[in-house]
């Protein structure tokens, strides 16, 4: 049996809640785009239960379905991984850079 290894250290809260925001916008620009799940699921060729979690935040997706599912949306990949701008006044989280 194949056992993934588990992470040394959790991932900081800004990297989570910034996986959040890209399961949103994939599912924000979906409904827009009036498809279903299922719908975006066949158009990118990954399974429905991926986009599911996706969206939720449950799973990253890898850079090769990110291409897929941009291009099955007609959007840029920047679309959907820019993140929100931030008021200066409520901090970064802990994000580097920012």
């Amino acid at each position: 049996m194949c056992r993934v290894p588990t992470r040394r250290t959790p991932r900081p809260a800004w990297v989570v809640d910034e996986c959040r925001a890209l399961g949103h916008r994939i599912a924000s620009v979906r409904v827009a785009a009036q498809m279903s799940q299922d719908d975006l699921a066949e158009r990118a060729g990954v399974e429905r239960r991926s986009i599911q979690r996706y969206e939720s935040g449950r799973r990253d997706p890898r850079y090769a379905d990110l291409l897929l599912i941009a291009y099955a949306l007609d959007v840029q990949v920047e679309d959907l991984v820019r993140p929100e701008p931030r008021p200066a006044s409520t901090g970064d989280g802990g994000r580097p850079g920012r």
